[in-house]
């Protein structure tokens, strides 16, 4: 029988080009969330989009170029996640939105 829960998502759109102190800004959310003990974060490298200067930014899938779209996941409680946005703040107010949105977790039943 699998187990399923109510949680929340956090999904964090910038470019991979943005840095944070020279190194990957999402690597930096993604190293914040570890630290901070949430339940789940990944880093998704899109091959086509755009966002606030408008410019479509479309990468072929055998050569992804550095300034690309990027997502960060994260998945935890929806007041984990309301505290661990509120510690980047120093990275959004450069580059980056968030979205914040309940979501049911699957989890298989253990074998």
């Amino acid at each position: 029988m699998a187990l399923e829960a109510m949680s929340a998502r956090l999904t964090i759109r910038l470019s991979a080009s943005a840095v944070w102190h020279h190194k990957p800004a999402y690597a930096e959310i993604v190293h914040r969330a570890h630290a901070a003990g949430l339940a789940g974060a990944s880093v998704f490298h899109g091959f086509e989009g755009y966002g606030t200067h408008l410019e479509i930014h479309d990468d072929k899938p055998s050569r992804p170029r550095k300034h690309g779209p990027c997502g960060v996941v994260l998945i935890d409680t929806e007041d984990q996640l309301r505290a661990f946005l509120d510690t980047l703040e120093d990275i959004l107010s450069v580059n980056g939105v968030a979205v914040l949105d309940r979501v049911q977790v699957h989890l298989p039943a253990p074998r």
